[in-house]
């Protein structure tokens, strides 16, 4: 039995005209198609006045058994995505200072990617023919985990903690003593030669 599966995808980036006074450009994941090419370097697919469109890279997105649960959670939003990962390096010179670090049908493994500073996580619509993919995967491997009722313990009381000993309640009534403290009748079986707590001195 397939417990994995690869589907190269194409990923479209655009590069877009902004107004801040430090950067020219931003760089965002716009799409993802089926049955790409496979490319080495960016291929400019479309342009106007304010953006630039890239086929910027072809990467498999892999489905695996074990992750069907968070597969379904992304198609049960009604809008089933696929999560890009772009990566980018502040410091390089190329006129494409980003890559396309990853692409993934889990919604739990792109949220992973949203807490390193350098990713960029966008959500892409994933084209039919792909959901119809992901659906027969998930159809195929998919187990519902078994609920597994825990048992109550037992509540005890407080003086059922004993550890191996005797409660303080059980140990100060042997020695002759209440709880508040003041002293009881002595037990007469207990210190011999003792009157009241205190050895005779005699």
């Amino acid at each position: 039995m397939v417990t994995a599966l690869s589907i190269p995808v194409g990923v479209v980036v655009a590069r877009e005209k902004i107004a801040h006074p430090w950067q020219t450009y931003r760089w965002r994941a716009v799409s993802v198609f089926l049955d790409p090419p496979q490319i080495r370097d960016w291929r400019e697919l479309r342009r106007d006045d304010k953006s630039v469109l890239y086929h910027a890279a072809t990467l498999n997105l892999e489905l695996f058994r074990k992750e069907t649960t968070a597969y379904q959670v992304n198609l049960a939003n009604g809008e089933p995505s696929v999560y890009v990962v772009l990566r980018e390096d502040p410091d390089s010179d190329d006129d494409w200072p980003v890559e396309v670090h990853l692409v993934t049908a889990s919604p739990f493994e792109a949220q992973s990617h949203g807490d390193v500073g350098l990713d960029n996580v966008e959500s892409v619509a994933m084209p039919e023919q792909l959901v119809d993919i992901v659906h027969a995967f998930i159809n195929e491997h998919h187990k519902e985990e078994a609920f597994i009722k825990r048992k109550r313990q037992p509540h005890l009381r407080a003086e059922d903690h004993k550890f191996g000993q005797e409660s303080i309640v059980v140990l100060r009534e042997r020695m002759g003593e209440r709880i508040d403290g003041n002293p009881s009748t002595p037990n007469p079986n207990i210190g011999h030669g003792m009157d009241n707590g205190r050895r005779d001195s005699k």
